[in-house]
């Protein structure tokens, strides 16, 4: 399995992205090759060690409350422990802080080993989120205290959006945080205030991996009246540690007033604790009385763009986590096509009941599952790199290249995390029905993949969200800007694939698919009405995501004829023919998808609720 991994990574890291060229940067010049596949094996050593072989375990073992402790797996701690040691939750960080100043984009490629081996024995993902919001937004002394700490695996983290009432409708968030009286804003670890309310859905939320959760919560400061600020305007960004600690990051022993209510038992990532949080309803007091003690991070009111820090990150992170179990499942269901003998082919006169049976793989429909589950994950795994390799640009590029990098990346967000999610769990479904009624028993793996799988078109907002956020700003915000450079950056690969014989044709149909989707964002907001405009935002996002992922086929089968311009390896051969499969049989349904949105259909908006 990781030796596919591996060679996929290393031809899209140093083939397509050119990775090693990273290094005449002045953050990277002290990583070479060597030191990049360094940490690939690493990485790769510890997934295959410490997390791989207790996927399982960690599914089979949920998470126990008895009301005062939750207990996991020993595995999870072990893999917790191995991860922090290896220094990966601060890989991209400065040297000055104990960090590798490793390329994101090296990065994002290490921490695939882990999301392949073991989804839900966490590797971190939010700890890093929350540590990098805090390197931007926190004072120096809550970057030392809280940052840092996590970035060493002592302290974890997590983000506290939702709540029971109000769900991914941010708007809505009725935690209270009022100014722990006098003296409050003096506090050397921030403006220090009290807050109340409950955080639903909080992932690793409660648990004793490590010394300390430093939880990152979204509150409303109440104005002079009393009441709450409506909207998202009023929402605050705080810090709120469970355990109390000083101004050099010790634990003072005070247990802070955030109390666990619960467990959520889901459908996957059974071995990560999803919680219920209940903020100052007074179990652990602080100073003899209730609330639980939060640090503002930031400006009053501005706690939404400082958080979005992180929420962008975490959904190119859930984009990558829904990519990876997308290719888990596609290397079992591969394994087992190739050893699994059923039916006979089809010869001139029928089939013959006296020849031997045929491995399932000779198959021409268990291809077709087989080729779609690789079209699905390799392209995913392609977009997210590149993603990464955008951040790289984001932050060390010509100020030109960094603001174009920057833009490319608001535009493509919603994809990188959504497109995985759908795809990448059709992948797993399709990995299942390969299996046949194998595939349906926990004897074989792929069954858990697609559990787990299916929570990543929720994490991180849902689908409708992120359709909304693309059609409703991305592909608006700076007059359409993100939209054009995205079409400039399409329109320069059609320009070389033109001139290779083999791609031209893909070339040509991917400029009608930017064609076709160009229209259809001016058609979708002709009348400038949003709820018209927005009423077939998935669909659009749906073709859109096809579009941007038929470009990643073309590119990377570019760099294939580059590479192996005869084919001569099997690798190259199976990276052309899943670009010749997503042409043939994927990119074509964005019409049906657009069609809906160019009409501005209203069969669904205008629906009566009695109708249904």
């Amino acid at each position: 399995m990781t030796t596919s991994l591996r060679s996929t990574l290393d031809f899209l890291l140093y083939d397509w992205l050119q990775a090693e060229s990273l290094n005449t940067r002045e953050r990277y010049a002290d990583h070479s090759r060597e030191t990049f596949d360094a940490v690939l094996d690493t990485c790769e050593r510890i997934a295959r060690e410490k997390y791989a072989p207790f996927n399982r375990t960690v599914d089979m073992q949920e998470p126990h409350f008895d009301g005062e402790r939750v207990t996991l797996p020993q595995a999870t701690k072990d893999a917790y422990d191995a991860y922090a040691a290896s220094g990966m939750l601060s890989a991209a960080q400065d040297y000055d802080i104990g960090g590798m100043q490793l390329p994101y984009t090296v990065d994002a490629a290490a921490n695939a080993f882990f999301a392949v081996a073991s989804i839900s024995i966490s590797s971190g993902l939010l700890s890093v989120g929350n540590a990098n919001l805090l390197m931007v937004h926190g004072t120096p002394l809550q970057k030392q205290v809280f940052a840092l700490n996590e970035f060493s695996g002592r302290f974890s983290g997590t983000m506290c959006l939702s709540e029971p009432q109000a769900g991914s409708s941010l708007s809505d968030v009725a935690t209270r945080a009022v100014p722990d009286g006098e003296g409050f804003e003096a506090d050397p670890l921030g403006a220090r205030y009290r807050l109340t309310g409950h955080k639903m859905w909080i992932s690793s939320g409660e648990h004793e991996l490590s010394e300390n959760i430093v939880h990152l919560v979204l509150a409303k400061i109440p104005g002079p009246d009393g009441k709450l600020v409506p909207g998202t305007r009023g929402i605050s960004l705080f810090i709120v540690p469970k355990k109390l600690v000083d101004t050099a990051g010790q634990l003072t022993g005070v247990r802070n007033d955030v109390a666990l209510a619960g467990l959520n038992h889901k459908l996957g990532w059974r071995g990560t604790t999803n919680t219920l949080l209940n903020f100052g309803e007074g179990k652990y007091p602080v100073q003899g009385r209730a609330g639980a003690v939060g640090y503002l991070v930031g400006q009053p009111g501005k706690g939404l763009a400082c958080m979005f820090h992180m929420m962008n990150e975490a959904r190119i992170g859930i984009g990558m986590a829904a990519t990876m179990l997308g290719l888990a499942g596609y290397y079992a269901s591969l394994d087992y096509a190739k050893s699994r003998p059923q039916g006979r082919l089809m010869g001139a006169s029928g089939k013959d009941a006296a020849q031997p049976q045929v491995r399932i793989i000779e198959h021409a429909d268990v291809k077709r599952m087989l080729l779609a589950q690789k079209s699905y994950g390799e392209g995913a795994l392609a977009l997210n790199l590149f993603c990464a390799r955008l951040v790289d640009e984001q932050h060390t590029g010509a100020a030109e290249a960094a603001d174009e990098a920057r833009l490319l990346l608001e535009v493509l967000t919603p994809i990188a995390k959504s497109w995985p999610s759908e795809f990448c769990l059709e992948a797993n479904s399709l990995a299942i029905q390969i299996h046949g009624g194998y595939g349906y028993t926990r004897d074989f793996p792929v069954e858990q993949y697609w559990r787990d799988n299916r929570l990543n078109m929720i994490h991180e907002g849902t689908h409708g969200i992120q359709a909304a956020d693309l059609l409703g700003r991305k592909v608006l915000m700076e007059n359409g800007r993100g939209l054009q450079v995205l079409a400039a950056r399409m329109q320069a690969t059609m320009a070389q694939a033109v001139a290779v014989p083999a791609l031209a044709p893909y070339a040509a149909q991917l400029g009608d698919a930017l064609q076709q989707v160009a229209a259809a964002t001016q058609a979708a907001w002709a009348t400038g009405n949003p709820a018209e405009a927005l009423a077939n935002a998935v669909p659009y996002m749906q073709a859109f995501g096809h579009t941007v992922l038929a470009w990643t086929w073309l590119d990377v089968a570019m760099a294939t004829l580059r590479a192996d311009a005869a084919l001569s390896v099997a690798s190259s051969a199976g990276r052309m023919g899943a670009a010749r499969y997503f042409y043939h049989y994927e990119l074509p349904k964005i019409g049906a998808w657009l069609n809906v949105v160019n009409r501005r259909d209203a069969t669904c908006a205008a629906l009566s609720e009695e109708a249904f």
